[in-house]
């Protein structure tokens, strides 16, 4: 009997690899050995690598429990393609289809089987696991997109509840959950709901450095956005980001009068329509999709060089999720948003007016302003942006405060009355109720607590309501006062609150939002690196787009664009120099070799 293949043999050969990246051989490592893992990893960062490979190590069958039909489908024609015996389960599949798929997996025929959730957890597929656990050819489950588990994510689906049941019927079966944005809360969830607290945990940075952050004071929004796709991306793909149905549709519908082909997605869109555009999406290239937060989730595409906000996010979690769908090759892309006062009064209503819980709308009022808290920043975005998942990281020389740094005004005063404020009041109170102390309102509250007689009472007169909330907001997102959400969002001193107080530090904060008198620096354009032959990677293009309509397949499933650049730049003579190019594994060679050295020859 030949020798087990090793992790790094079959991310070789298979996916054409020849080294793991960041933590992935560690989790790899751990999941073919058996273990239970808790993974999170930014986007783009190679998560799937982390539950394919050991199912490829592993006996069996890899169960894969995914959210999304186009995800499914997506991932389970590059594993084809990379000559992995892969399938999926779901409701896209006549009856024939999928009861092909259920012998296959029945007679151990499949290395892993994409499934929804909710298929997973009836009644005939759950004997079909027995089968496989009994046989010993049940090799692991994955379960992706694990934050789908978490009841304060706008991403819940109560489907994924139902996991839990996993350890309990495959006690012996290892378990790895994959997710791309966690805060600490929603990772502790997803351990207590997934029964995963005893697996261990793989947090790599969320830091997306190719990701240029900016975020503008929004005036005419379609205007701006306008702007900076004809000046940034005229001919690239990228996603907008809508709060309303309605206002994707005008959006899209207006992009397309000024010459930008645009497509609208919603959930009230027909299904069929829905499908038709996220599958152009997928498969052509320079489309924008103008979408609510419907869209997204599980997108694999790995050449979105924009994602733009029209609307501020619910949230900060939301924020990076969203934006961490543009640029999955590592190549530059860019986050751009364009934000008003009003988008934060819409917000808070949308909030009050819910039927969710007051525990669900604390949470949802204090997220919200961590998020403006974010957008009001002076200093680096991608600093504040790491550090609501507790990552510390210097300034990134690559958002718009650092770039071109806003004018600021010295609220050192203010800050200090504030903290002031907190302190003698108790530490007890929220910002609201602080605010009236401040300003010297006699409200009922206020004369009820005895507040009047503090030596805060009065002492910030000269600020108005709307300036004392951004600075309690900015307050809280640089972390001088926490906010304590058993106690009704009431506000406490931290230490870093001690030498603004005494003196010892100033506070700073924005004057006035810029107005793009500026010109800032231009990212990266996507140009072609190291003096790579144009018409070379233009014809390779060429080829994959053709080769991948004959496949019917998305055009990065047959190649990412990284992996031909790095063709254009080898010029790669034979077979055995091709296979040196990351990215093409054993299958890939066999099946496209001849003809990538074909047009390689034709363009000498």
């Amino acid at each position: 009997m030949p020798p087990a293949p090793s992790a790094l043999h079959v991310l070789e050969h298979v996916f054409g690899y020849t080294a793991f990246r960041g933590p992935q051989q560690d989790i790899v490592e751990h999941v073919a050995a058996g273990g239970d893992a808790l993974v999170l990893m930014p986007t783009g960062g190679g998560k799937s690598l982390c539950y394919q490979v050991p199912a490829l190590l592993r006996e069996g069958t890899a169960i894969v429990v995914s959210p999304l039909i186009a995800l499914m489908h997506d991932q389970v024609s590059a594993l084809v393609e990379a000559g992995v015996s892969a399938a999926f389960l779901n409701s896209s599949l006549d009856m024939d289809r999928a009861r092909a798929v259920e012998r296959a997996l029945y007679d151990g025929e499949l290395d892993l089987l994409y499934v929804a959730p909710e298929r997973l957890m009836t009644p005939r597929f759950l004997d079909q696991l027995d089968h496989l656990r009994d046989t010993g050819r049940l090799a692991l489950f994955a379960i992706d997109e694990a934050h789908c588990v978490s009841q304060w994510g706008h991403d819940f689906r109560p489907e994924y509840l139902q996991l839990s049941i996993l350890p309990e019927r495959y006690p012996s079966i290892p378990r790895i959950a994959l997710t791309a944005t966690a805060d600490r809360q929603t990772r502790e969830e997803i351990a207590q709901r997934l029964r995963l607290e005893d697996a261990r945990r793989f947090v790599s940075s969320f830091d997306r450095p190719n990701i240029r952050y900016t975020i503008v004071d929004k005036q005419d929004a379609r205007r701006q956005l306008l702007g900076f796709i004809r000046e940034e991306f005229p001919s690239d793909a990228g996603i907008v980001y809508c709060l309303s149905r309605r206002k994707v549709e005008e959006t899209a519908a207006w992009l397309c009068e000024q010459g930008v082909n645009a497509l609208p997605y919603h959930a009230g869109l027909p299904a069929e329509q829905r499908a038709e555009h996220q599958t152009r999406f997928l498969r052509e290239d320079g489309l924008v999709m103008v979408a609510t937060i419907a869209f997204g989730m599980g997108i694999d595409k790995p050449d979105v060089r924009f994602v733009a906000h029209l609307d501020l996010p619910r949230s900060i979690e939301g924020y990076y999720q969203e934006t961490g769908r543009a640029g999955r090759d590592g190549l530059p892309a860019q986050a751009w948003m364009a934000w008003g006062a009003q988008d934060v009064v819409q917000q808070r209503r949308m909030i009050d007016e819910s039927e969710a819980g007051e525990d669900f709308k604390r949470l949802a009022r204090n997220r919200l302003d961590v998020l403006v808290g974010l957008v009001e920043a002076t200093t680096c975005r991608r600093q504040h942006l790491l550090a609501y998942f507790g990552e510390d990281a210097a300034p990134c020389g690559n958002c718009d405060n650092c770039l071109n740094p806003p004018q600021t005004w010295d609220a050192t005063d203010a800050a200090r009355k504030a903290l002031s404020c907190v302190y003698r009041t108790g530490q007890r109170y929220g910002a609201g109720h602080l605010i009236d102390v401040l300003r010297g309102e006699r409200s009922e509250k206020v004369l009820e607590r005895g507040h009047d007689q503090v030596s805060t009472f009065g002492i910030g007169a000269e600020l108005d309501e709307k300036q004392w909330r951004t600075l309690f907001r900015q307050l809280v997102a640089r972390e001088y006062v926490a906010v304590d959400h058993e106690r009704y969002g009431a506000l406490a001193l931290t230490d870093l609150a001690r030498p603004l107080l005494r003196g010892e530090a100033e506070f700073l904060m924005r004057l006035v939002p810029e107005r793009d008198k500026r010109r800032s620096k231009r990212p990266a354009r996507i140009d072609i690196p190291g003096g790579i032959p144009t018409t070379l990677f233009d014809r390779l293009r060429a080829w994959r787009a053709e080769t991948a309509k004959e496949r019917n397949v998305p055009a990065y499933v047959i190649f990412h664009d990284a992996t031909l650049r790095e063709i254009a730049v080898a010029r790669p003579a034979s077979r055995d120099e091709l296979a040196g190019i990351s990215g093409i594994g054993d299958r890939k060679l066999d099946a496209y070799g001849d003809a990538i050295l074909q047009v390689i020859a034709e363009t000498n």
